[in-house]
């Protein structure tokens, strides 16, 4: 697996984590530890960009949901606690303003919503739209 990162500014920077090859079991710490990296160093808003990456396992959505989680709480002035989050999630009204992925191949997008994920991540399939939304 390859990491590309690059910037992007609509309505503000958004860091977009191009993924090259399977995020499974073997790749998904390297992944999140870039997120981890980009997030400590003041990224705010992430756009996954998985074009060129066939297969996510469950590895790779718990290394999406972690990414989900640190930067909610690298957004403490934003008003919302960890229960409405989870309030939010479950009555489908939160999407998250700082984490959303594009270009989901077929399965993946099947995947995402059969677990859940599409109630709280917005996926779009392409990146103009997708930096826009932010």
């Amino acid at each position: 697996m390859e990491i590309k990162v690059s910037t992007e500014n609509g309505r503000v920077p958004v860091t977009l984590m191009h993924i090259d090859g399977n995020l499974d079991a073997a790749s998904y710490k390297e992944f999140e530890t870039k997120a981890e990296e980009l997030i400590k160093g003041g990224t705010r808003h992430i756009l996954i960009d998985l074009v060129h990456s066939p297969f996510v396992s469950s590895a790779g959505f718990r290394a999406i949901h972690q990414i989900f989680k640190d930067l909610n709480a690298a957004h403490p002035d934003s008003g919302q606690s960890e229960e409405d989050i989870k309030q939010g999630i479950s009555a489908g009204s939160y999407k998250s303003l700082y984490l959303k992925l594009v270009n989901l191949s077929a399965d993946t997008k099947a995947v995402f919503t059969t677990t859940g994920f599409d109630m709280y991540l917005e996926c779009h399939d392409d990146v103009a739209t997708a930096i826009a939304s932010f």
